[in-house]
């Protein structure tokens, strides 16, 4: 019989042991077989994929016949990056912290109906005598700490300027959109420039050769030149292909910036209709000094080393004691039964009311271990303050220099170029002349196609790097949205 008994009770459990030798088998599964093989899972790869499907977001078009300005091109860019999302979406996690931080400023309220049976023998007399209950008890539980010596508030300081700096992380994530944008743009100008300029090249490679091969038919040149004019036009068409490719490179960019695929086909305002200043905006004093009031990122400091003293308050106040209340009220039933006595049922109210005091005398060096650290945070975040100062005053002197530079090289850009234009004009009448050989053409040609790309690339680089001075200095945030109304 007891054989009998132990094979039943083998039958049930041997499912639970198969069951619990699959488990490496299933581990196995999820993992690769060895360290030198990729893993692999066909069926897994394609849920992830189902998944990734379900949760894009539906891509916005552009009307391909619209030539976009600069803030229009941002407006899309901060409406469609997925980046100011992420960085608004903190923003929205850090604000419920805070709510719930200010949460335990209230009492908390809570129903609770307790359903429970037990039986056991209490010992009455010389015997023990088997005792069945039976409760039903609905009550409201009330829980309240009446003053804790800062400690709450200590949290929810913390809890608001952790929000501060994720505002200012937002902030900064628009500067910084912003810049990308502005300096894709100019890029893309400048690509579309040395595009245009290596076609403008091309055209009098063909013409220069056009000329030669003439010539040489009239027997007025000879196969030298016609073959250094061939050779200059296959360069300009290289060139051409070239600067066709940095085009759709720079869009690509720009596209992406956007939030759009890179081969989006977009119109955008061309260099020539920008004004490109000329004088510098103002002292560079100036601007590391507006740089280090409003740039984001060091406000998103200054905000950490306020949530990181609220911490430290917040851990001091562990030494003090604290107050609290509970009651609760409610009713109760039950039903009781002795032995094979007949049970009874009793009813009535039930209430509890008490304040506890609570002072933790020792707890292993918990709370000295606390300061220290949030000592150190905010000892951290104040160097970190310190850092971020001395870089934006770099970032600012660096940029400033770089704009000053940039000017100067497109004033003696537009000077190469007129020099080269009159230089190449020259060139060509004295070869018609027949003063002047093929040569010195072509090597006219080249210097006027190699001036047109610096002028090209000197306006851009204007512009470039007034873009950059102004997101150094944290104006570019404060400007692109007054032009494009910045949004979240």
């Amino acid at each position: 019989m007891k054989h009998g008994r132990a094979w039943i009770r083998i039958k049930q459990i041997f499912p639970l042991i198969l069951l619990l030798g699959q488990f490496p088998t299933l581990h196995a599964q999820n993992i690769s077989p060895l360290p030198s093989e990729p893993w692999t899972n066909e069926k897994r790869q394609t849920q992830f994929d189902r998944s990734l499907q379900a949760n894009q977001t539906a891509a916005y078009t552009t009307d391909p016949n619209h030539v976009y300005t600069l803030p229009e091109l941002i407006n899309l860019a901060e409406l469609h990056n997925p980046d100011t999302r992420v960085a608004w979406q903190n923003a929205k996690i850090k604000l419920a912290a805070v709510g719930i931080a200010a949460s335990a400023l209230y009492p908390s309220v809570a129903a609770v109906a307790i359903v429970s049976t037990w039986r056991n023998g209490p010992l009455i007399g010389t015997e023990f005598r088997r005792q069945t209950i039976g409760l039903f008890q609905p009550t409201l539980n009330l829980n309240y700490l009446i003053f804790d010596f800062g400690k709450r508030s200590g949290a929810i300081a913390e809890a608001r300027n952790d929000l501060f700096a994720a505002d200012f992380a937002f902030n900064d994530v628009h500067r910084r959109l912003i810049y990308q944008t502005s300096s894709g743009y100019y890029f893309l100008l400048n690509a579309l420039g040395q595009l245009e300029s290596a076609r403008t090249t091309l055209a009098n490679a063909q013409t220069v050769q056009k000329d030669a091969e003439a010539r040489l038919k009239n027997g007025v040149s000879t196969l030298p030149d016609v073959l250094e004019a061939r050779a200059a036009t296959a360069q300009a068409e290289y060139d051409l292909q070239a600067a066709d490719g940095a085009r759709e490179i720079a869009l690509g960019n720009l596209s992406t910036s956007l939030g759009l695929p890179p081969s989006t086909t977009l119109q955008v305002q061309p260099l020539e209709e920008l004004a490109v200043p000329d004088e510098l905006p103002e002292s560079v004093e100036d601007a590391i000094g507006r740089g280090l009031r409003q740039r984001p990122d060091l406000m998103e400091q200054v905000a950490k080393m306020r949530a990181a003293d609220a911490s430290l308050e917040q851990g001091k106040s562990a030494y003090l004691p604290s107050l609290s209340f509970f009651g609760l009220g409610g009713l109760q039933r039950a039903y009781g039964q002795q032995d094979l006595l007949p049970g009874t049922y009793a009813a009535g109210e039930t209430w509890n009311v008490s304040l506890t005091l609570q002072w933790n005398l020792f707890d292993g060096l918990h709370r000295e271990h606390e300061i220290a650290e949030a000592k150190a945070q905010r000892a951290q975040a104040k160097a970190e303050i310190d850092a971020t100062e001395d870089q934006i005053s770099n970032e600012i002197w660096t940029a400033y220099s770089g704009l000053k530079t940039s000017q100067h090289q497109r004033k003696a850009a537009a000077a190469l170029l007129l020099s080269a234009e009159r230089s190449y004009a020259a060139a060509l009448k004295a070869y018609d002349l027949g003063v002047r050989s093929l040569l010195d053409v072509v090597a006219a040609q080249r210097t006027l196609a190699q001036a047109r790309s610096a002028d090209v690339a000197a306006q851009a680089q204007v512009l470039t790097q007034f873009s950059n001075l102004a997101f150094r200095s944290g104006d570019l945030l404060r400007t692109a949205s007054r032009k494009a109304g910045h949004q979240p």
